[in-house]
Protein backbone atom coordinates (compact mmCIF):
# COMPACT_ATOMS: atom_id res chain seq x y z
CA UNK A 1 0.00 0.00 0.00
CA UNK A 2 2.87 2.33 0.81
CA UNK A 3 4.37 1.78 -2.63
CA UNK A 4 1.00 2.34 -4.28
CA UNK A 5 0.58 5.67 -2.48
CA UNK A 6 4.11 6.74 -3.36
CA UNK A 7 3.64 5.87 -7.03
CA UNK A 8 0.24 7.60 -7.10
CA UNK A 9 1.69 10.73 -5.51
CA UNK A 10 4.69 10.65 -7.85
CA UNK A 11 2.44 10.41 -10.87
CA UNK A 12 0.31 13.27 -9.53
CA UNK A 13 3.40 15.44 -8.98
CA UNK A 14 4.70 14.76 -12.50
CA UNK A 15 1.33 15.66 -13.95
CA UNK A 16 1.19 18.90 -11.94
CA UNK A 17 4.74 19.85 -12.88
CA UNK A 18 4.05 19.29 -16.60
CA UNK A 19 0.56 20.80 -16.74
CA UNK A 20 1.49 23.96 -14.86
CA UNK A 21 5.08 23.98 -16.24
CA UNK A 22 6.64 24.23 -12.81
CA UNK A 23 10.44 24.36 -13.09
CA UNK A 24 12.53 21.71 -11.38
CA UNK A 25 14.86 23.41 -8.93
CA UNK A 26 16.13 23.19 -5.36
CA UNK A 27 12.87 24.60 -4.03
CA UNK A 28 10.14 22.86 -5.99
CA UNK A 29 11.54 19.30 -5.89
CA UNK A 30 12.24 19.18 -2.08
CA UNK A 31 8.85 20.79 -1.48
CA UNK A 32 7.12 18.06 -3.47
CA UNK A 33 9.13 15.35 -1.70
CA UNK A 34 8.50 16.71 1.77
CA UNK A 35 4.86 17.25 0.96
CA UNK A 36 4.60 13.65 -0.16
CA UNK A 37 6.26 12.40 3.03
CA UNK A 38 3.91 14.41 5.24
CA UNK A 39 0.81 13.56 3.24
CA UNK A 40 1.45 9.84 2.83
CA UNK A 41 2.76 9.46 6.39
CA UNK A 42 -0.31 11.18 7.80
CA UNK A 43 -2.66 9.02 5.77
CA UNK A 44 -0.90 5.80 6.81
CA UNK A 45 -0.87 6.77 10.48
CA UNK A 46 -4.54 7.72 10.39
CA UNK A 47 -5.37 4.43 8.68
CA UNK A 48 -3.36 2.26 11.06
CA UNK A 49 -4.84 3.88 14.16
CA UNK A 50 -8.46 4.32 13.14
CA UNK A 51 -8.86 1.18 11.01
CA UNK A 52 -6.71 -1.49 12.64
CA UNK A 53 -5.58 -4.69 10.95
CA UNK A 54 -4.16 -7.96 12.28
CA UNK A 55 -2.55 -11.05 10.79
CA UNK A 56 -3.26 -12.98 13.98
CA UNK A 57 -6.78 -14.21 13.50
CA UNK A 58 -8.57 -17.52 13.40
CA UNK A 59 -11.72 -19.41 14.14
CA UNK A 60 -12.11 -21.09 17.51
CA UNK A 61 -14.65 -23.77 18.31
CA UNK A 62 -15.62 -25.75 21.39
CA UNK A 63 -15.09 -29.50 21.62
CA UNK A 64 -16.25 -31.92 24.30
CA UNK A 65 -14.10 -34.91 25.26
CA UNK A 66 -16.41 -37.91 25.43
CA UNK A 67 -15.64 -39.93 28.55
CA UNK A 68 -17.83 -42.93 29.47
CA UNK A 69 -19.58 -42.86 32.82
CA UNK A 70 -18.88 -46.54 33.50
CA UNK A 71 -16.15 -49.03 32.76
CA UNK A 72 -16.81 -51.79 30.26
CA UNK A 73 -16.09 -53.38 26.91
CA UNK A 74 -17.31 -51.51 23.84
CA UNK A 75 -19.76 -53.57 21.79
CA UNK A 76 -20.98 -51.10 19.15
CA UNK A 77 -19.74 -47.88 17.52
CA UNK A 78 -22.41 -46.84 14.99
CA UNK A 79 -21.28 -43.23 14.59
CA UNK A 80 -19.79 -42.18 11.25
CA UNK A 81 -16.75 -39.86 11.48
CA UNK A 82 -17.26 -36.25 10.35
CA UNK A 83 -20.94 -36.77 9.62
CA UNK A 84 -23.48 -34.43 11.23
CA UNK A 85 -25.53 -36.14 13.92
CA UNK A 86 -28.39 -34.85 16.02
CA UNK A 87 -28.57 -34.46 19.77
CA UNK A 88 -29.46 -37.77 21.43
CA UNK A 89 -28.12 -40.07 18.69
CA UNK A 90 -25.97 -42.94 19.93
CA UNK A 91 -22.20 -42.58 19.78
CA UNK A 92 -21.22 -45.99 21.16
CA UNK A 93 -22.46 -48.77 23.43
CA UNK A 94 -20.80 -50.65 26.31
CA UNK A 95 -21.61 -54.23 27.27
CA UNK A 96 -24.54 -53.85 29.68
CA UNK A 97 -24.60 -57.42 31.07
CA UNK A 98 -23.02 -56.72 34.49
CA UNK A 99 -25.07 -53.56 34.92
CA UNK A 100 -28.34 -55.29 34.07
CA UNK A 101 -27.46 -57.97 36.63
CA UNK A 102 -26.81 -55.29 39.25
CA UNK A 103 -30.21 -53.70 38.54
CA UNK A 104 -31.96 -57.06 39.02
CA UNK A 105 -30.00 -57.64 42.23
CA UNK A 106 -31.07 -54.28 43.63
CA UNK A 107 -34.69 -54.86 42.62
CA UNK A 108 -34.64 -58.12 44.57
CA UNK A 109 -33.04 -56.35 47.51
CA UNK A 110 -35.75 -53.68 47.36
CA UNK A 111 -38.50 -56.31 47.48
CA UNK A 112 -36.73 -57.92 50.43
CA UNK A 113 -36.46 -54.56 52.18
CA UNK A 114 -40.18 -53.96 51.71
CA UNK A 115 -40.93 -57.35 53.28
CA UNK A 116 -38.58 -56.51 56.10
CA UNK A 117 -40.44 -53.21 56.63
CA UNK A 118 -43.73 -55.14 56.83
CA UNK A 119 -42.11 -57.41 59.42
CA UNK A 120 -41.08 -54.36 61.42
CA UNK A 121 -44.68 -53.22 61.44
CA UNK A 122 -45.84 -56.62 62.67
CA UNK A 123 -43.18 -56.60 65.38
CA UNK A 124 -44.27 -53.13 66.46
CA UNK A 125 -47.95 -54.14 66.63
CA UNK A 126 -47.01 -57.25 68.61
CA UNK A 127 -44.97 -55.11 71.02
CA UNK A 128 -47.97 -52.82 71.50
CA UNK A 129 -50.13 -55.80 72.32
CA UNK A 130 -47.57 -57.10 74.83
CA UNK A 131 -47.43 -53.67 76.43
CA UNK A 132 -51.21 -53.54 76.71
CA UNK A 133 -51.19 -56.99 78.30
CA UNK A 134 -48.47 -55.90 80.72
CA UNK A 135 -50.54 -52.82 81.64
CA UNK A 136 -53.56 -55.01 82.39
CA UNK A 137 -51.45 -57.39 84.48
CA UNK A 138 -49.91 -54.50 86.38
CA UNK A 139 -53.35 -53.01 87.11
CA UNK A 140 -54.73 -56.42 88.25
CA UNK A 141 -51.82 -57.07 90.65
CA UNK A 142 -52.01 -53.50 91.93
CA UNK A 143 -55.68 -53.88 92.79
CA UNK A 144 -54.98 -57.20 94.54
CA UNK A 145 -52.14 -55.66 96.49
CA UNK A 146 -54.34 -52.75 97.63
CA UNK A 147 -57.16 -55.15 98.57
CA UNK A 148 -54.80 -57.32 100.65
CA UNK A 149 -53.29 -54.24 102.25
CA UNK A 150 -56.74 -53.03 103.38
CA UNK A 151 -57.66 -56.50 104.57
CA UNK A 152 -54.44 -56.70 106.61
CA UNK A 153 -55.48 -53.58 108.49
CA UNK A 154 -58.77 -55.29 109.39
CA UNK A 155 -56.97 -58.51 110.29
CA UNK A 156 -58.25 -60.53 107.32
CA UNK A 157 -54.78 -61.26 105.85
CA UNK A 158 -51.37 -61.93 107.25
CA UNK A 159 -48.24 -59.84 106.74
CA UNK A 160 -46.75 -62.56 104.51
CA UNK A 161 -49.77 -62.60 102.22
CA UNK A 162 -49.60 -58.82 101.78
CA UNK A 163 -45.87 -58.98 100.99
CA UNK A 164 -46.52 -61.77 98.46
CA UNK A 165 -49.12 -59.64 96.64
CA UNK A 166 -46.78 -56.70 96.75
CA UNK A 167 -44.06 -58.76 95.02
CA UNK A 168 -46.56 -59.79 92.32
CA UNK A 169 -47.32 -56.12 91.72
CA UNK A 170 -43.63 -55.10 91.53
CA UNK A 171 -42.97 -57.97 89.14
CA UNK A 172 -45.83 -56.84 86.90
CA UNK A 173 -44.50 -53.26 87.03
CA UNK A 174 -41.07 -54.45 85.91
CA UNK A 175 -42.61 -56.54 83.13
CA UNK A 176 -44.52 -53.45 81.96
CA UNK A 177 -41.32 -51.38 81.87
CA UNK A 178 -39.61 -54.08 79.78
CA UNK A 179 -42.61 -54.29 77.44
CA UNK A 180 -42.62 -50.52 76.97
CA UNK A 181 -38.89 -50.51 76.23
CA UNK A 182 -39.36 -53.27 73.65
CA UNK A 183 -42.27 -51.36 72.15
CA UNK A 184 -40.14 -48.23 71.91
CA UNK A 185 -37.37 -50.15 70.15
CA UNK A 186 -39.83 -51.68 67.69
CA UNK A 187 -41.41 -48.27 67.11
CA UNK A 188 -38.02 -46.68 66.31
CA UNK A 189 -37.22 -49.47 63.89
CA UNK A 190 -40.64 -49.25 62.25
CA UNK A 191 -40.93 -45.45 62.10
CA UNK A 192 -37.30 -44.83 61.12
CA UNK A 193 -37.82 -42.88 57.86
CA UNK A 194 -36.10 -40.54 55.46
CA UNK A 195 -38.30 -38.39 53.22
CA UNK A 196 -41.34 -40.41 54.22
CA UNK A 197 -39.84 -43.83 53.50
CA UNK A 198 -38.35 -46.53 55.69
CA UNK A 199 -34.59 -46.16 55.92
CA UNK A 200 -33.90 -49.73 54.79
CA UNK A 201 -36.13 -49.27 51.76
CA UNK A 202 -34.68 -45.82 51.04
CA UNK A 203 -31.13 -47.21 51.17
CA UNK A 204 -31.86 -50.04 48.75
CA UNK A 205 -33.90 -47.73 46.51
CA UNK A 206 -30.93 -45.36 46.28
CA UNK A 207 -28.70 -48.28 45.33
CA UNK A 208 -31.24 -49.30 42.69
CA UNK A 209 -31.28 -45.75 41.30
CA UNK A 210 -27.48 -45.81 41.09
CA UNK A 211 -27.57 -49.19 39.35
CA UNK A 212 -30.16 -47.96 36.84
CA UNK A 213 -28.08 -44.85 36.20
CA UNK A 214 -24.99 -46.97 35.56
CA UNK A 215 -27.03 -49.10 33.18
CA UNK A 216 -28.15 -46.01 31.27
CA UNK A 217 -24.53 -44.88 31.03
CA UNK A 218 -23.67 -47.95 28.95
CA UNK A 219 -25.09 -46.11 25.95
CA UNK A 220 -23.39 -42.77 25.21
CA UNK A 221 -25.36 -40.20 23.22
CA UNK A 222 -24.45 -37.02 21.37
CA UNK A 223 -24.72 -34.07 23.83
CA UNK A 224 -25.77 -31.59 21.10
CA UNK A 225 -25.94 -31.36 17.33
CA UNK A 226 -22.48 -31.83 15.90
CA UNK A 227 -20.09 -34.49 14.72
CA UNK A 228 -17.27 -36.72 15.90
CA UNK A 229 -13.97 -36.48 14.09
CA UNK A 230 -11.04 -38.89 14.07
CA UNK A 231 -12.97 -41.87 15.44
CA UNK A 232 -10.52 -44.54 16.59
CA UNK A 233 -12.82 -46.36 19.03
CA UNK A 234 -13.62 -49.93 17.98
CA UNK A 235 -15.76 -52.77 19.38
CA UNK A 236 -13.79 -54.87 21.83
CA UNK A 237 -11.85 -51.95 23.29
CA UNK A 238 -12.17 -51.20 27.00
CA UNK A 239 -13.77 -47.85 27.81
CA UNK A 240 -12.67 -46.43 31.16
CA UNK A 241 -14.23 -43.41 32.95
CA UNK A 242 -11.01 -41.44 33.27
CA UNK A 243 -11.11 -37.70 32.38
CA UNK A 244 -7.58 -37.88 30.97
CA UNK A 245 -8.48 -40.73 28.60
CA UNK A 246 -11.46 -39.65 26.48
CA UNK A 247 -12.50 -42.10 23.78
CA UNK A 248 -13.88 -39.50 21.35
CA UNK A 249 -13.82 -35.77 20.69
CA UNK A 250 -17.19 -34.23 19.91
CA UNK A 251 -17.36 -31.02 17.87
CA UNK A 252 -20.47 -28.94 18.50
CA UNK A 253 -22.42 -27.33 15.70
CA UNK A 254 -22.63 -23.74 16.88
CA UNK A 255 -22.53 -20.26 15.44
CA UNK A 256 -19.08 -19.60 14.06
CA UNK A 257 -17.04 -16.84 15.63
CA UNK A 258 -13.55 -15.60 14.88
CA UNK A 259 -10.92 -14.20 17.22
CA UNK A 260 -8.41 -11.54 16.26
CA UNK A 261 -5.43 -10.32 18.31
CA UNK A 262 -4.98 -6.57 17.71
CA UNK A 263 -2.36 -4.14 18.90
CA UNK A 264 -3.14 -2.28 22.11
CA UNK A 265 -2.65 1.00 20.22
CA UNK A 266 -6.01 0.46 18.51
CA UNK A 267 -8.12 -0.44 21.55
CA UNK A 268 -10.09 2.81 21.36
CA UNK A 269 -11.08 1.95 17.79
CA UNK A 270 -12.42 -1.51 18.53
CA UNK A 271 -16.05 -1.49 19.57
CA UNK A 272 -18.99 -3.87 19.08
CA UNK A 273 -20.84 -3.20 15.84
CA UNK A 274 -17.86 -1.89 13.86
CA UNK A 275 -17.65 -3.36 10.37
CA UNK A 276 -14.80 -5.65 9.37
CA UNK A 277 -13.30 -7.43 6.38
CA UNK A 278 -11.94 -10.98 6.52
CA UNK A 279 -9.30 -12.52 4.26
CA UNK A 280 -8.71 -16.28 4.31
CA UNK A 281 -5.41 -17.72 3.16
CA UNK A 282 -7.42 -20.65 1.83
CA UNK A 283 -9.53 -18.36 -0.40
CA UNK A 284 -7.18 -16.08 -2.35
CA UNK A 285 -8.73 -13.10 -4.07
CA UNK A 286 -11.84 -13.05 -1.87
CA UNK A 287 -12.87 -10.87 1.06
CA UNK A 288 -15.82 -11.34 3.39
CA UNK A 289 -17.77 -8.81 5.41
CA UNK A 290 -18.27 -9.09 9.14
CA UNK A 291 -18.53 -7.10 12.33
CA UNK A 292 -17.10 -6.86 15.83
CA UNK A 293 -19.08 -8.74 18.49
CA UNK A 294 -17.10 -7.86 21.61
CA UNK A 295 -13.68 -7.04 22.95
CA UNK A 296 -12.56 -9.48 25.62
CA UNK A 297 -12.22 -7.64 28.95
CA UNK A 298 -8.93 -9.29 29.95
CA UNK A 299 -5.52 -10.04 28.40
CA UNK A 300 -4.23 -13.52 29.18
CA UNK A 301 -0.55 -12.57 29.39
CA UNK A 302 -1.19 -10.42 32.47
CA UNK A 303 -3.10 -12.91 34.57
CA UNK A 304 -1.74 -14.07 37.92
CA UNK A 305 -2.89 -16.75 40.32
CA UNK A 306 -2.31 -17.46 43.99
CA UNK A 307 0.97 -19.34 44.34
CA UNK A 308 3.76 -19.97 46.79
CA UNK A 309 6.22 -17.71 44.96
CA UNK A 310 6.56 -13.98 44.47
CA UNK A 311 6.12 -12.47 41.03
CA UNK A 312 9.06 -10.56 39.60
CA UNK A 313 9.35 -7.61 37.23
CA UNK A 314 9.60 -9.99 34.26
CA UNK A 315 5.82 -10.28 34.50
CA UNK A 316 5.59 -6.68 33.27
CA UNK A 317 7.61 -7.50 30.14
CA UNK A 318 4.79 -9.51 28.62
CA UNK A 319 3.23 -7.42 25.91
CA UNK A 320 -0.06 -9.15 25.22
CA UNK A 321 -2.58 -8.31 22.54
CA UNK A 322 -6.26 -7.79 23.35
CA UNK A 323 -8.55 -10.40 21.80
CA UNK A 324 -11.56 -9.34 19.76
CA UNK A 325 -14.51 -11.59 18.95
CA UNK A 326 -16.00 -11.13 15.48
CA UNK A 327 -18.48 -12.85 13.21
CA UNK A 328 -18.77 -13.08 9.42
CA UNK A 329 -21.97 -11.79 7.85
CA UNK A 330 -21.42 -13.36 4.41
CA UNK A 331 -22.30 -16.98 3.69
CA UNK A 332 -19.28 -19.31 3.94
CA UNK A 333 -21.12 -22.58 3.34
CA UNK A 334 -20.18 -22.85 -0.37
CA UNK A 335 -16.49 -22.97 0.54
CA UNK A 336 -16.60 -25.77 3.14
CA UNK A 337 -13.72 -24.42 5.17
CA UNK A 338 -12.57 -26.59 8.09
CA UNK A 339 -13.16 -25.14 11.52
CA UNK A 340 -10.07 -23.45 12.91
CA UNK A 341 -9.07 -21.75 9.63
CA UNK A 342 -6.69 -18.80 9.92
CA UNK A 343 -7.81 -15.35 8.81
CA UNK A 344 -6.60 -11.78 8.48
CA UNK A 345 -8.95 -9.11 9.79
CA UNK A 346 -9.38 -5.41 9.17
CA UNK A 347 -11.78 -3.36 11.33
CA UNK A 348 -13.29 -0.05 10.21
CA UNK A 349 -14.13 2.38 13.00
CA UNK A 350 -16.42 5.42 12.76
CA UNK A 351 -13.47 7.83 12.90
CA UNK A 352 -11.91 9.22 9.68
CA UNK A 353 -14.14 6.95 7.63
CA UNK A 354 -12.81 8.31 4.32
CA UNK A 355 -9.37 6.93 5.20
CA UNK A 356 -10.88 3.44 5.46
CA UNK A 357 -10.74 3.27 1.64
CA UNK A 358 -6.98 2.79 1.95
CA UNK A 359 -7.44 -0.13 4.33
CA UNK A 360 -10.08 -1.70 2.07
CA UNK A 361 -7.75 -1.48 -0.91
CA UNK A 362 -4.89 -2.86 1.13
CA UNK A 363 -6.86 -5.83 2.51
CA UNK A 364 -7.98 -6.76 -1.00
CA UNK A 365 -4.42 -6.56 -2.25
CA UNK A 366 -3.37 -8.90 0.54
CA UNK A 367 -6.10 -11.34 -0.48
CA UNK A 368 -4.58 -11.55 -3.96
CA UNK A 369 -1.14 -12.07 -2.44
CA UNK A 370 -2.39 -15.37 -1.01
CA UNK A 371 -2.00 -16.85 -4.48
CA UNK A 372 1.75 -16.46 -4.05
CA UNK A 373 3.47 -18.92 -1.73
CA UNK A 374 6.35 -21.38 -1.85
CA UNK A 375 6.63 -24.74 -0.12
CA UNK A 376 10.08 -25.41 1.27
Amino acid sequence: MDLLLVLTYTALCIAVFKIFRIPLNKWTVPTAVLGGIVLIGTLILLMNYNHPHTNYGGQFFVTTPIVPGVRGKVTEVPVTPNKLIKKGEMLFRIDATPFEAEVQLQKAALAEAKQYALGLEATYRSAQAITAKAVAERDRTLQQFKRYEKGFKRGAFTKAEVDNRRQFYLSAEAALAAARAEEGRAKLAYESEIMGENTSIAKVRAQLTQAEFNLSETVVYAPTDGYVTQVTLRPGMMAVPLPLRPVMTFVHQEEQFFIGAFRQNSLLRLEPGFKADFVFRALPGKTFKGEVVEVFPAIGESQIQAAGVLYGSDLLLRQGRPLVKLKILDDLTPYKLPQGTNVEIAVYSDSFEHVSVMRKVLIRMKSWQNYLFLDH
